[in-house]
């Protein structure tokens, strides 16, 4: 996995993180990234990253997100010659059948199922495969879109049209999930896409850990102001600062350029494979051979209509070889054209801003305060100087920078508590009540 990242690390930076959060016991999120082994297998198959969350008493949540995410990118890396979207499908479809299977056969892991939200970054753009309430973002320009449809009640009842968004009663639960793999022996799977990809462009998947507990403003601000490797610490700090109820997967991809593997071999450099090319089967080859020879015996036997006939032959054959040869052209090109679902589904803008600065600000007075007052032993002149460069630059009028700051604030105090003697009491995530 090192070699692949270092293969693509000039032209797409990715970070993952789970954490348990701080009212659970266990972690029953997966995540798994599968980089492409080399240029070609890019161009088949590209780069898959998947988020899944399980469900289920006991251990049966973590077998299930676990083998999600094994036998998707499993299934989906050993079917090279069918479609990305033929692909994906077939192995969601696969690891759904095997999670119900082995729910069935045991009373402890009854029901149990998971959440998968898998994303492939292809020649053609960003697909991706969901099922349940995990979700998919990407972050442009200031803008943070959520590219997949939540499966649960609330958004199931607000998709009818009945309810405005703050118009839900308050009894209806916002945790219960309409869909998931594993429950059921069949299951529907969302395809959407294929999103354009640019430069820049900053794509997020999580479980509900943590867009139940950060908005996605904070999430488009967070990617947008860092780099993968802290934009997740960051994000998964924020989500337990606010209570951390339930497990928190981040996975964050940023595309820096095109996707072009840099080539162990000088030969590898520059290599292109837009679409694959069957082989021609020996026994068509014999065909067209033996139909050529026929058509000049007959006519040298003076059957020059019986030679005509014989050359037609073996044409019909040279052209279904050729048919057969180059379909997948035409296949690959005709799903590139077509456009799976309606997403994003909710898209808000992210760029700093008063509000979300004084957000953040909020929190970092609460965890001042809450140092504080748990007289937790930290670096107070470091943390006091991220908030002189904040205020600074918003004084300034650099935004940006202000929410950086403020930010890599958060992520310094975090990291100091983490680094803490496990057995003091002053040790661990701090919870901070703060306001929707």
């Amino acid at each position: 996995m090192d070699q692949l990242r270092t293969t693509w690390s000039h032209c797409l930076e990715h970070a993952e993180l789970s954490d348990v959060g701080r009212q659970r016991v266990n972690n029953q999120d997966s995540f798994v990234v599968t980089l492409a082994d080399n240029q070609t297998d890019f161009e088949r198959r590209g780069h898959l990253f998947l988020v899944a969350d399980g469900m289920g008493a006991h251990a049966a949540g973590e077998l299930a997100s676990k083998m999600a995410a094994d036998i998707i990118s499993l299934v989906y890396r050993k079917a090279p010659n069918r479609l990305p979207t033929e692909a994906i499908l077939a192995a969601m479809i696969n690891a759904n059948h095997q999670i119900h299977t082995r729910g069935q056969a045991s009373p402890d892991f009854h029901g149990m199922g998971t959440t998968t939200t898998t994303l492939l970054m292809l020649p053609c753009g960003a697909m991706l495969a969901h099922v349940g309430d995990s979700r998919a973002y990407r972050w442009r320009k200031g803008r943070v879109e959520q590219l997949t449809f939540d499966h649960s009640l609330v958004w199931e009842m607000r998709a009818t049209g009945q309810f405005a968004n703050n118009e839900l009663p308050g009894y209806i639960s916002r945790n219960i999930i309409t869909r998931s793999l594993g429950p059921h022996p069949a299951v529907k799977v969302d395809l959407e896409g294929p999103h354009p990809i640019e430069n820049g462009d900053t794509f997020l998947l999580c479980s509900d850990g943590l867009s139940n507990q950060v908005q996605d403003e904070e999430i488009g601000l967070v990617l947008g102001c860092l780099p993968p490797e802290e934009a997740v610490r960051v994000l998964v700090d924020l989500a337990n600062l606010r209570g951390g109820p339930d497990n928190i997967t981040v996975l964050a991809a940023k595309v820096l350029g095109p996707q072009v593997a840099q080539a162990s071999q000088p030969d590898e450099a520059g290599h292109e494979l837009t679409v694959d090319v069957r082989p021609i089967h020996p026994a068509i080859w014999t065909v067209i051979g033996a139909a050529f020879v026929l058509a000049v015996g007959l006519l040298g036997l003076g059957h020059p209509l019986y030679a005509v006939l014989s050359l037609a032959a073996g044409g019909a054959a040279a052209v279904a070889a050729m048919v057969h040869r180059y379909l997948g052209v035409s296949r690959r090109l005709s799903w590139q054209r077509r456009r799976f679902g309606r997403g994003p589904y909710v898209a808000r803008d992210c760029s700093p801003s008063p509000a979300l600065l004084d957000r953040l600000d909020e929190t970092l007075q609460q965890l001042e305060k809450a140092v504080a007052d748990e007289r937790c032993p930290i670096d107070r002149d470091a943390f006091a100087a991220f908030l002189q460069r904040a205020a600074t630059a918003r004084q300034a009028g650099n935004l940006g920078e202000a929410a950086r700051e403020s930010l890599r604030a958060i992520l310094f105090v975090m990291d100091q508590l983490r680094g803490q003697d496990p057995s003091s009491d002053d040790s661990g995530v701090i919870g901070l009540e703060m306001a929707d």
